[in-house]
């Protein structure tokens, strides 16, 4: 089911909300969905390292970055993290690094672009919040699906079978 945004799309209408970004894909996994948990933080990833080190339990962490490309926020080493602890996804709207790392992992990417500069660690960001990006709420606890699409949003889980 590589092409899972149109399905849902077309079963579920105004039920889901599509991101209007133009996602670049990273991760070894194009086809992703999950419980959303939520991060907004600027030019420092110690969140995102401190959230992907718990149990992900197939979530999806969605992090703000405020769309800035001068500072990755997800490189190889915390994406490692991710897949150990089971997390299904990440969707950062900012940059990641260690692209070629990233494309082998089973784990869903999306980004804005790469940079090649790590953060500054100063244990800044704010958990557990609702975002807004392109216009679209994002609050933790809805469901976030993606695929070669993009991303859609739903407050309820959905039921999908095989496309038509």
């Amino acid at each position: 089911m590589e092409d899972l945004l149109p399905d849902i799309s077309d079963a579920y209408g105004d039920e889901v909300q599509w991101v209007p970004v133009q996602w670049r894909d990273f991760g070894g996994k194009h086809v992703f969905f999950g419980r959303v948990e939520t991060l907004r933080c600027y030019e420092d990833n110690s969140k995102v390292r401190d959230i992907l080190g718990k149990p992900g339990a197939g979530r999806v962490l969605v992090v703000d970055g405020h769309g800035n490309l001068n500072k990755a926020l997800l490189g190889d080493l915390l994406a490692e993290r991710a897949v150990e602890n089971g997390w299904e996804g990440i969707v950062i709207y900012g940059a990641v690094r260690d692209a070629g790392a990233l494309s082998e992992m089973a784990l869903g990417v999306k980004a804005l672009g790469v940079c090649p500069i790590k953060t500054e660690k100063r244990g800044l960001g704010d958990e557990d919040v609702q975002l807004r990006i392109e216009g679209v709420p994002i609050s933790p606890g809805d469901y976030l699906f993606a695929d070669l699409n993009g991303v859609m949003i739903s407050q309820h889980p959905l039921e999908f079978g095989e496309p038509s």
